[in-house]
């Protein structure tokens, strides 16, 4: 009996260490004053993820830069008139003074009561405060606005072996071989390495020629050769029979 007791007093004992060995609960570290659940979350992300976030108006910025060096390559400087272009000027608050004109091959154009004035050679702003000039003689603060709606006088002219030759409008930038491809391209027989460029100057004999070929351009990274053309440029592709036989 006694066995019995103390046998179930030790068990008693037991059970009583093990219940306070569960029961027992492990340390927590306090949280620090002014610190949250969710400024510990952030500041677990690691800094190399936040350096590559893209700023959006630094990416429109840089979007906004490259589109505009891809234009400055398609887009020549403000526009320059010439003859035959058809202007439209417009006098504000004064239809009787705003006309659509014709540049003459004399370079000029022919104005209500201002009668005579030059245009060739200008930009249209230019040739509009020049406008509002001569009619503040005759007119109280006018407001005059010049645009072109017809180009009629920048032309390129290509000749020779390709598949269309003829006289075709320079209304952007345009380079030799571009040139040759609103021309059809070449033609079987065209000499492509004997092009010749036939450019106005202002030098004494009003005349150059140039000289450009297709392969230094397109196999041997000669990109110089394939330059920007000027209106008024003669393009003369040549037939392999010329080259070979000259004078034939």
């Amino acid at each position: 009996m006694k066995r019995t007791v103390c046998s179930l007093i030790v068990w008693l004992s037991i059970g009583s260490a093990a219940s306070s060995g569960l029961c027992e609960s492990s340390p927590v570290a306090p949280v620090s004053a002014g610190r949250s659940v969710t400024n510990t979350t952030v500041s677990s992300v690691p800094a190399s993820l936040s350096e590559k976030a893209v700023d959006p108006a630094n990416k429109h910025s840089a979007a906004s830069e490259y589109t505009t060096e891809k234009l400055s390559n398609a887009v020549s400087s403000e526009y320059i008139i010439g003859a035959e272009d058809i202007l439209e000027i417009t006098v504000w608050r004064n239809v009787d003074l705003s006309k659509i004109v014709q540049v003459r091959p004399d370079g000029k154009i022919s104005m209500p009561i201002i009668r005579d004035i030059m245009a060739v050679g200008k930009t249209p702003s230019q040739l509009a405060e020049e406008v509002t000039n001569k009619l503040k003689e005759y007119v109280q603060t006018p407001v005059v606005a010049v645009s072109v709606k017809e180009v009629n006088s920048s032309n390129i002219f290509v000749l020779g072996e390709v598949k269309s030759p003829g006289k075709y409008p320079l209304k952007s930038k345009t380079t030799l071989l571009q040139g040759i491809t609103i021309a059809g391209g070449f033609s079987p027989i065209a000499a492509r390495n004997q092009m010749i460029i036939f450019r106005f100057t202002e030098s004494a004999t009003g005349m150059k020629r140039l000289t450009a070929s297709y392969d230094d351009i397109v196999l041997r990274g000669g990109i110089t050769e394939n330059f920007e053309l000027k209106s008024g440029d003669t393009v003369v592709v040549p037939s392999e029979a010329m080259v070979i036989f000259p004078g034939r």
